[in-house]
């Protein structure tokens, strides 16, 4: 973050001494119209000027330090970053300007968006606590955002849409594809049924982070090298869902609780997806190997050319009746523990308006990079739940490149956990062993959580000098 200059700051303490601009320059000894770009952010403050200002204005030099200014202009960047001030455009310089020229305002600013937090969280818990009970519908618990409301619409779907399914079989049956020759066989079909030019560009070719790109008027679609060949597929054969599955895209987006633009255009990229993740991984050879396998991700991977977090949202959708398979769990996160995505047919519930509580799997696997780590959990409310957890890296743009880090967790209710290879030497019938897991902070009435970072609605916040637990909010026991 660039610092403030002093020179806005110097007006301030100029007009808390009640000195005019004329006056000050003429001690100084320099011209007013220099004094006034000097404080207006214009020209340096040179140090001869600093020391005759703090003896003219009997200051203290610590006055004039930046750090604290600096901290300040941070917060309110931060505060303006909120989706709420998105439709004023705020410019960064003009940001800078309200702080150093008027930093009492800008700290009163910062209190009341703090308030404002406080009481939106408050009133999020309270939606939760109602939402949970069966008072509120899910649905009406949240502000439209787009990507919670496209998580409804599939959860409302079980996460399973039979038309999408049936068009990926028939994908298959038509244009003959096999899964040792799928980028041959999906090319063919953009290129010779539809009349899409495939190319396939050289690193840097496309603009950064572009890994795919489709122009409607030449009808070229251009894809980066720089994805391994099940990404590839996958970005092919998303693209022949966009084409040739319009008008069911469009209908199946057309959901009315989908209320804005964005969100329906979000929904039609997920439906998609969902029918990419169809053509990879056919549903009924797919549940067949799921069930013969045990479920074991990674060979799944590898009979049909698929990534780890394909196979985990490709089980998800195993839903067909009279042909399902366990009901999984999913849920994707960050390293900051930022919900990207998520699903559940197992009956866990997700916090909406928060993130996940820390003793979820999905964070422990953060400790064991890169390898599978199973957990048996149990909610407050006694339910039960194995899932297993592991990072994922995410990019594959070369050394110098960034490459994010996602954690995924796969779950279900531990009464199927037996037919997952993941659960061989697992003591899945010793409650005492299950890690007691809640949905969120504020949901969660444990008091004894040596993770809780903040109180559980229903007891509030007891502090009592005399008693310390290993957390702030934890309420200790004297038994």
């Amino acid at each position: 973050m660039a610092n403030i200059p002093l020179g806005p700051k110097i007006k301030v303490l100029r007009r808390r001494e009640g000195w005019t601009q004329k006056r000050l320059a003429e001690q100084l000894g320099v011209s007013p119209s220099y004094l006034n770009l000097i404080e207006n952010g214009k020209r340096p403050l040179p140090a001869n000027l600093l020391i005759k200002l703090a003896s003219i204005l009997s200051l203290d030099l610590t006055e004039l330090a930046e750090d604290d200014d600096a901290r300040l202009l941070s917060d309110i960047m931060e505060v303006l970053g909120d989706d709420l001030f998105e439709p004023f455009a705020i410019a960064n310089s003009d940001v800078r300007e309200f702080v150093s020229g008027l930093p009492g305002i800008a700290q009163a600013m910062n209190t009341l968006y703090d308030a404002y937090r406080h009481q939106l969280e408050k009133a999020d818990a309270l939606a939760e606590k109602l939402v949970e009970t069966g008072l509120l519908a899910a649905e009406e618990g949240h502000g439209g955002l787009p990507s919670e409301e496209v998580s409804d619409m599939l959860q409302r779907h079980g996460n399973h849409y039979p038309e999408l399914e049936a068009a990926a079989e028939a994908l298959w049956r038509r244009a003959g594809l096999e899964v040792n020759a799928l980028q041959y066989g999906l090319v063919n079909v953009l290129e010779d049924d539809l009349g899409v030019t495939v190319r396939f560009l050289h690193s840097g070719a496309l603009p950064n982070a572009t890994v795919r790109r489709y122009d409607p008027e030449r009808r070229v679609l251009e894809i980066s090298e720089v994805l391994p060949p099940r990404s590839r597929h996958f970005q092919l054969a998303h693209m022949i869902g966009l084409l040739t599955q319009h008008d069911l895209l469009d209908r199946l987006s057309s959901d009315p609780r989908l209320t804005s633009d964005d969100s329906r255009q979000l929904a039609r990229v997920a439906l998609a997806n969902y029918f990419a993740g169809a053509v990879l991984m056919p549903y009924q050879p797919f549940l067949e190997a799921a069930r013969s396998m045990r479920y074991d991700i990674e060979l799944l991977g590898h009979r049909f050319r698929v990534s780890f977090e394909q196979v985990c949202h490709r089980l998800t959708t195993m839903q067909r009746a009279g042909a399902t398979g366990v009901p999984f769990h999913l849920v994707r996160t960050d390293v900051a523990g930022n919900i990207s995505k998520k699903f559940a047919a197992s009956g866990i519930r997700f916090a909406r308006y928060s993130g996940l509580c820390p003793k979820w799997n999905v964070f422990g696997a953060l400790r064991s990079s890169g390898d599978i780590r199973v957990q048996v959990s149990e909610m407050p409310g006694g339910e039960r739940y194995f899932s297993i957890a592991r990072t994922l890296r995410k990019g594959e743009a070369g050394y110098h490149q960034s490459h994010a880090l996602h954690i995924i967790e796969l779950g279900c209710p531990v009464e199927y956990a037996p037919e997952l290879v993941y659960s061989a030497g697992v003591d899945l019938d010793n409650a005492d062993r299950a890690v007691p897991v809640g949905v969120t902070c504020r949901l969660c009435a444990r008091p004894l959580c040596a993770e809780r970072v903040m109180p559980s609605v229903e007891q509030g916040v007891s502090v009592d000098e005399n008693l310390r637990a290993l957390s702030f909010y934890a309420v200790p026991s004297e038994d």
